[in-house]
């Protein structure tokens, strides 16, 4: 099994002067010698160099005192989440789970090695407490591909004790500052070693930004330049948000979730700029994916509503194992979709997917209209979505409370979504306009999203009440919270029409 932890460190050249005295500084009392150490990692990627594009490092390093599988995300600079699996000769089955949605069916294959003389300093305080680790890396790179050529460099590595101050490292870098160290140009010892082994390497920092400025995308201009902008920026958080929801990490579905419905949403609202025939099947792709994100997402906000609920009622009211009950429904749920929306992570369907949607971008099936300037283009597709939630909303309203009204406004609240994700995807060409309907929309699909969480709160206390009823128990608590979610319905429902009517009248006005 693959543990988790978060890794705080900072990178600086070195020169033949080596570490300067730390002794003294926030806190650090004495800076012990701990010898030296020889580690041995080989780093792995596509042959594309799929992970290093995306900075993330995999590497399989014996040597220290954690020799394994280290698998590295990016979360801020000098700030990484490090997965760890214990040594093996291949690449553990967890750790390539968690770069699938970068690598698809592409091979990992070793693409560097590094070999390092860690010459370790332990920075401690009067108490003997480890508040840092200071190191001087003797390394030798190896590319594994093409001409195999090699580097050597030295650089000094200070990294954070567990449930370290941050502030430290601030304050370690002045005095690394004053001793004439610089922070190194690079990310890591893996983008050096890349950069120093390639063919017709210059070497200097200049030669860098050049390739980075160049390689990054074109400032839009077009409204299909605009539309392109923001389904790129959804699928990104698809790829990234992969490993995130494996691991179980906290909003992750949900996110990913919101990022699947922005992409099919905007397909669907800028028909006019793309070809159907491409992005329909996409648009049916995206649906399933939403679905099924949406069975582990809804079931936690269900389940987190039901429990707050409980939480307000006096201990009075709460009678038999209510609390037991409505534990053991929702854990049993949540792990029978985490499960399963595993699974759809790793199909076949989802990869083909996200295949299709890096084609989308990479060959875009624009029409004529994507051509033309955003100003007019874009808003016309925003007018209509709004067009298309005014005649839902008002049709819901028409109707009289029940079950029937119940499922009008949830069908109005799709549509309020996607009137809202068109206003987003529109505002860095429109401006206030789009930044003020997006606010609208966000406002409106709050109300509507909590009415319809308590219109699947009701079905869930039926569904609980029965159950009890059938083990011989009491039923009166889930009558109640039954009652008060029909009551907070009801009153959404009253607040909605002035609701409505403000916001069509600033959309319009």
């Amino acid at each position: 099994m693959a543990d988790a932890k978060r890794e705080i460190e900072r990178k600086y050249e070195s020169d033949e002067s080596g570490l300067p005295d730390l002794t003294g500084v926030a806190g650090v009392a004495a800076v012990l010698d701990k010898g030296l150490v020889e580690l041995d990692a080989t780093y792995y990627d596509t042959a594309d160099e799929r992970l290093t594009a995306a900075s993330l490092t995999l590497r399989r390093r014996t040597g220290g005192s954690d020799a394994g599988w280290h698998l590295k995300f990016p979360v801020a600079p000098g700030v990484r989440d490090e997965i760890q699996a214990p040594l093996s000769d291949t690449v553990p089955e967890e750790i390539t789970a968690l770069v699938r949605s970068r690598i698809r069916d592409r091979d990992l294959v070793p693409v560097v090695r590094l070999r390092s003389a860690r010459d370790v300093r332990h920075l401690v305080d009067a108490e003997g407490t480890l508040l840092a680790e200071a190191s001087v890396d003797a390394v030798t790179a190896e590319r594994l591909t093409g001409e195999g050529r090699t580097a050597q460099w030295t650089e000094i590595e200070v990294e954070l004790a567990d449930g370290g101050d941050p502030a430290l490292l601030d304050q370690l870098e002045k005095r690394l500052r004053r001793a004439g160290v610089r922070p190194s140009a690079a990310p890591s010892k893996l983008a050096r070693a890349l950069a120093q082994t390639a063919p017709g390497h210059r070497g200097d920092r200049k030669d860098r930004k050049d390739r980075k400025k160049k390689n990054g995308p074109a400032a839009p201009v077009t409204a299909g330049d605009h539309v392109l902008a923001y389904l790129r920026a959804q699928r990104d958080v698809l790829v990234e948000l992969d490993p995130a929801v494996r691991r179980g990490l906290p909003d992750s579905v949900h996110r990913m979730r919101v990022a699947t419905r922005r992409a099919r949403s905007t397909l669907r609202t800028f028909r006019a700029l793309l070809d159907r025939t491409v992005t329909d099947p996409l648009a049916t792709e995206l649906k399933w994916l939403a679905g099924e994100l949406g069975v582990d997402r809804d079931q936690e906000v269900l389940a987190d509503r039901l429990s707050t609920a409980l939480d307000a009622l006096p201990p009075a009211l709460v009678g038999g194992p209510v609390r037991e009950r409505l534990t053991a429904w929702a854990q049993a749920r949540h792990g029978a979709a985490h499960a399963r929306l595993t699974g759809v992570l790793d199909s076949r369907r989802h990869l083909a997917l996200l295949d299709g949607l890096d084609t989308l971008l990479t060959d875009p099936p624009l029409r004529p209209a994507a051509g033309k300037k955003p100003e007019k283009a874009l808003a016309k597709a925003v007018r209509k979505d709004l067009a298309r939630l005014t005649d839902a909303l008002d049709h819901a309203l028409a109707l009289p409370p029940g079950e029937d009204r119940d499922l009008a406004l949830h069908q109005a609240r799709k549509k309020a979504k996607r009137t809202r994700y068109a206003a987003e995807a529109t505002t860095e060409a429109l401006g206030a306009p789009s930044r003020s309907l997006t606010s609208a929309m966000k406002s409106l699909t709050t109300l509507l999203g909590d009415h319809q969480d308590s219109v699947m709160a009701r079905h869930a206390l039926r569904e609980l009440a029965a159950v009890a009823h059938a083990a011989g128990e009491g039923a009166f608590t889930y009558g109640l919270l039954y009652g008060r979610e029909e009551a907070r319905a009801a009153a959404l429902e009253a607040e909605l029409p002035a609701r409505w009517a403000k916001i069509r009248s600033g959309a319009t006005g």
